[in-house]
């Protein structure tokens, strides 16, 4: 979009149905000939694989009460269609991001307006209870405030369907296009406030019950496990202690300095637990007083971090596929010692996830669906298939969901099942780490690691797009001295033998996704985030592992190996 046309789409905001202040941010910015109104309009905001994300302020292309009552417009005309003649719900809850109480009764006025039932949260709640709350509640649709782990000027809005998990083809399509038909002027603010009920405590109640049964296998000695938490401001406050609580864990210290929400998150840099330096003050305070555990969550409590004593008793940050795969290797076992395996179990993954899942499910007889990133697929699974078990799913962006009671990542399950682990562990003179090593052993010592290039703004855009053109139109030959096998192409649904140039269709929906696969069992992924300005290499290695005894020095090979690697594609 050239300038001239920016100019011209940005000056609609300078008169009705916008308000003075939106009127007055823009005329700022017209006058003064800003850069950031290109920004703010050469595109308009979205739904990728999060929903919609993206920095608070006017604009087409930025979280304000427009773009989020646009959506909201078009959601409702959407359920009008898909559900005629029906008395619709919808359930709303929100983070601790500035502005997201605010936004929040924005979506609900919409709402209302259009005369459809609201159950909005009375305080800030964590993500996984609202997509609990949609099917407990019997709703139609729900809605969640929140940008996830990203810096405080951003925030968000995610859409659950009536299952509980985020919307998926072809909901999202045709949402997205009742979206686009709509005009600023056609969104209805008029609130009915008579359609608007606030719950709270009694959704609570039954949540973190729910949490509680799913996350626990009746351990002993759960006194016995000192564990440090941290909420990094966010919302896992109001949940997980409760809940550690009522699953029998005692010794839960909390890191005073970041129990109270804050949208500004003062103590660290980004409120991600994929972030080391966001667990650095619950790290500390572990070992100040000796903790086993280490659980830290981001700002709307869908992800977990953890880190727990290596053999040599250091702290050490697991990853997110790590915790997977000590999370998967124990749920399946428990059902294996109850006697509840028959076949018809599976598990889920994502294709950016580690294959170390896969070989943990498989020596149980356990399928493995693998789908794309984004637990919105994973709860697809579960509604696809239906006549199957759900045993639990995770994806490497530190995130899992134990059963299908919630179907979205839920780190206030995933929090009380780790510590699960770690006390059963504890109780068998093993530790969370070393169970890690044991599946290590078992299988193959997988390693992992994730890069993020940031490329903001329309010229950052252009130049992830020909990034992924250029590594499609001249494919890698070799990754590190052994030759590409396979090139998973998830845009073009095809999987190509680069050695004899047979090529097979992939059976899941598109995505702009390339993995490249060599003989050496080295995969190379490719990815434009969906919610965020950056483009993701995801890279996975693995090596026997003879005896745990040398698990430090296989650990070595793996990082030099991807060190190797990054050189290699010019990416360090």
């Amino acid at each position: 979009m050239d300038e001239n046309a920016i100019l011209k789409k940005a000056k609609l905001w300078l008169q009705p149905p916008f308000d003075s202040s939106t009127q007055q941010e823009i005329e700022q910015l017209v006058s003064s000939n800003s850069n950031e109104l290109v920004d703010r309009f050469y595109k308009d905001m979205e739904f990728g694989t999060g929903g919609m994300r993206g920095i608070m302020g006017a604009g087409t292309n930025r979280i304000n009460k427009y773009t989020l009552g646009r959506a909201t417009q078009g959601l409702t005309n959407y359920l009008k269609k898909s559900f005629p003649n029906k008395e619709l719900k919808v359930a709303i809850a929100y983070d601790c991001r500035h502005n997201s109480d605010t936004f929040a009764k924005v979506v609900a006025d919409v709402f209302s307006a259009n005369n459809i039932k609201v159950f909005l949260f009375e305080e800030l709640r964590p993500t996984p209870e609202l997509s609990f709350a949609v099917r407990h509640l019997n709703c139609d649709a729900g809605i969640v405030l929140t940008a996830s782990h990203n810096p405080p000027e951003y925030n968000g809005y995610k859409v659950y369907w009536n299952d509980g998990g985020q919307i998926v083809p072809p909901e999202d399509a045709a949402i997205i296009k009742e979206v686009n038909n709509l005009g600023f002027d056609d969104i209805n603010f008029n609130s009915n406030e008579q359609l608007i009920q606030h719950i709270g405590k009694d959704v609570d109640k039954v949540f973190i019950e729910a949490c509680v049964q799913n996350g626990t296998f009746n351990t002993s000695n759960k006194g016995e496990l000192k564990i440090v938490f941290t909420s990094l401001h966010g919302t896992s406050i109001v949940s997980i202690p409760e809940a550690l609580k009522k699953a029998g864990f005692k010794d839960v210290n909390i890191v005073k300095e970041q129990k109270k929400p804050n949208g500004d998150f003062p103590t660290v840099t980004s409120p991600n637990p994929e972030e080391p330096e966001a667990l650095k003050m619950a790290i500390d305070l572990a070992n100040k007083i000796n903790a086993d555990i280490v659980i830290g969550t981001d700002p709307d409590c869908d992800r977990l971090g953890i880190a727990v004593r290596d053999l040599d008793g250091n702290m050490k940050l697991l990853n997110g596929n790590q915790t997977m795969s000590v999370m998967t290797n124990y749920l399946i076992k428990q059902w294996y010692q109850d006697g509840r395996l028959n076949g018809k179990q599976f598990v889920g993954s994502t294709i950016v996830s580690t294959n170390l899942v896969t070989d943990i499910a498989k020596s149980y007889n356990v399928e493995t669906k693998i789908g794309l990133t984004g637990f919105k697929w994973i709860a697809k699974m579960i509604r696809d298939f239906e006549h199957q078990e759900f045993i639990g799913g995770g994806e490497e962006s530190f995130g899992y969901m134990v059963g299908d009671f919630v179907r979205d990542k839920d780190a206030v399950t995933a929090t009380v099942l780790a510590c699960e682990i770690a006390i059963d562990a504890k109780n068998n003179s093993s530790s969370f780490y070393k169970e890690l090593l044991n599946i290590y052993e078992k299988h193959s010592f997988y390693k992992e690691h994730l890069i993020s290039l940031v490329k903001k703004g329309a010229e950052g855009a252009a130049t992830i797009k020909q990034m992924m053109i250029d590594l499609r139109s001249s494919p890698l030959q070799e990754i590190d001295g052994s030759k590409v096998e396979y090139l998973y192409d998830y845009q073009n649904s095809v999987k190509k033998n680069l050695v004899t140039g047979e090529s097979e269709t992939i059976d899941i929906p598109t995505s702009n996704v390339l993995i490249y696969q060599t003989k050496d069992g080295t995969r190379v992924a490719a990815r434009p985030s969906g919610t965020e300005p950056k483009i993701k290499f995801y890279f996975s290695v693995n090596l026997p592992l003879d005896a745990i005894s040398n698990a430090v020095t296989v650990e070595k090979l793996l990082d030099q190996k991807i060190e190797r690697i990054i050189k290699e594609l010019k990416l360090d």
